[in-house]
């Protein structure tokens, strides 16, 4: 593929003079077929077949003896069988079947004098087209001699199989639908460079194996989760995306203005907010599954536009929450498929449920030999490590150490349960040492894919939290961001709930056995290019 969009003349068209240029022969191609009286960027076309529902049509092929007698064919996709012997062996009869109208795009081309083979696939599969001379008359014939790798065709014609067994439309009628201008990539090579895959995920999914099918996937596992939760009552609600406090996170938000009422607004940085407003509105069982803001880095985990899942169940708390969550993902693995036992990052990952459960101060003894409960210890490990252990709270400095020392190796599916309530301001206490916060967090392969509560309904305790910044702390690792609404609304009686946050692409990511969550947004933010 032409790895310059802009060459050429310098718009994105080629020099007509450049007889090197592949799109300037695209184009004369384009020439002739408008000379023929044909539209080259297509028009409607009813009555289509999908491609994969055609391969679900095999079994409507039959062989009909010379007598009339209709016979199976024999299974040659799975079977060694020599289908050209076969039908020799049944003697003289011809094959009969259903008549079907295809489109996709030309992903192989092999002409041969008066025939021309063509392989075409659309977005569930591919096929290959008998196209002959004979068959769909000199004009048609003339107009398949004017395709190129990448073109949008139609076919209708008999479906059967060629003597080697290939499943095959035998075209009676062409229709053209649309030119490709641009060079497809290498044949073989495909669409290797991964910026490139990224910023043009049209010629990503069009020509790459497998790509189609993540994304795919992801369609299912988002139907697979709504599912799920409708199935338990749950609503699902569309809260606002632009706020006037960033809240329900810890991180910077984007920034934005609103002209006509001139005061500032922010990208929603979380869902948790508003949705707690609704329980306290009296929808006790409420979600969200929607696009969050996050003005960070990039990296293979992280993109500055993702999506989430926000679930608050009335009347529940974590347990519930974690009862939910796996059952979220195990429901989603039936619905793509592969099993419980999945590939990920060069290692087998086992989702059989239950998954297990652990502490966070038992990892963290686990992982380090001390106690999280001795300062001193703590301090001096710290240090030990190089981190800065001034003018921190030493809940802090705790949770520095265990994002150090312990996540990397949580190979998981493991719930990390009962964390430092300090770093949980919206999180409710264990009511016989307030010291510890129900909450967990779900980790697979060292990465964080979910986060709960017992969620946190006691608006004056509440205020209290969110007026307090813990010592040593970044403002973009506080939630400390006063919301007056939201203490209003929790003074109005919010149930007892358990709330539920999922990172919906890096469970996409883990799933489809991706290495980076680029691979499984269709857009992601890139870096720009010389040319913007």
């Amino acid at each position: 593929m032409n790895q310059n969009p802009d060459g050429g003349n310098g718009n994105g068209t080629p020099d007509d003079g450049d007889t090197t240029d592949p799109r300037v022969a695209r184009r004369e191609k384009l020439r002739q077929i408008e000379a023929l009286g044909i539209d080259p960027y297509g028009s409607r076309f009813d009555d289509r077949t999908l491609i994969g529902d055609c391969r679900k049509r095999i079994s409507e092929v039959k062989f009909q003896t010379k007598d009339g007698q209709l016979l199976e064919l024999p299974d040659v996709e799975s079977e060694d069988v020599d289908y050209r012997q076969w039908k020799s062996d049944n003697g003289p009869g011809e094959e009969i079947g259903p008549t079907v109208r295809v489109a996709g795009r030309i992903m192989l081309a092999r002409p041969t004098g008066k025939l021309i083979f063509l392989n075409i696939k659309d977005w569930t599969g591919s096929i290959q087209i008998f196209i002959g001379k004979k068959q769909v008359g000199e004009d048609d014939f003339a107009l398949a001699k004017l395709f190129d790798l990448g073109d949008l065709i139609a076919a209708e014609g008999r479906l059967g199989r060629t003597n080697t067994g290939e499943l095959t439309v035998f075209a009676e009628k062409l229709t053209f639908q649309t030119k490709m201008l641009e060079p497809p990539p290498e044949k073989h090579a495909g669409l290797t460079n991964v910026d490139l895959k990224q910023r043009m995920r049209y010629a990503d999914l069009a020509f790459n194996d497998g790509t189609m099918e993540t994304f795919l996937d992801r369609t299912r596992i988002v139907k697979s989760i709504r599912a799920t939760l409708d199935a338990d009552g749950f609503c699902e609600v569309e809260g606002p995306t632009l706020h006037t406090v960033a809240g329900g996170a810890a991180a910077r938000p984007f920034e934005t203005h609103h002209n006509a009422l001139d005061m500032g607004l922010t990208l929603r940085i979380a869902l948790e907010l508003h949705l707690k407003r609704l329980m306290v509105g009296g929808m006790e069982r409420v979600y969200e599954l929607g696009r969050v803001y996050r003005n960070e880095g990039l990296s293979p985990r992280h993109n500055p536009e993702f999506t989430m899942l926000e679930v608050y169940q009335a009347y529940g708390d974590y347990v519930s929450m974690m009862d939910l969550t796996e059952r979220v993902i195990c429901n989603a693995i039936e619905v793509i498929g592969g099993g419980y036992q999945r590939e990920y990052a060069g290692k087998t990952i086992d989702f059989t449920p239950p998954f297990k459960r652990a502490t966070y101060a038992e990892l963290f003894k686990e992982a380090t030999g001390i106690d999280e409960t001795d300062d001193k210890a703590v301090i001096e490990y710290a240090q030990k490590l190089g981190l800065d252990t001034e003018h921190k709270h030493l809940d802090v400095v705790r949770n520095e150490i265990f994002e150090e020392k312990v996540e990397d190796t949580l190979e998981g599916p493991i719930f990390v349960i009962d964390y430092p309530a300090s770093i949980c301001p919206l999180t409710k206490r264990k009511r016989d040492n307030p010291e510890i916060a129900e909450r967990f967090e779900l980790f697979i392969s060292g990465m964080e894919l979910a986060n709960a509560y017992t969620e946190l309904n006691d608006p004056d305790l509440q205020q209290k939290l969110f007026e307090t910044q813990l010592e040593g702390q970044d403002d973009e690792e506080s939630m400390a961001k006063m919301d007056h609404d939201f203490i209003r609304a929790l003074r109005h009686a919010m149930p007892p709930a358990g709330g539920l946050g999922i990172g919906i692409d890096r469970l996409v990511m883990i799933l489809t056995g991706q290495k980076s969550i680029r691979d499984v947004i269709l857009f992601p933010v890139l870096r720009p290019t010389e040319n913007g």
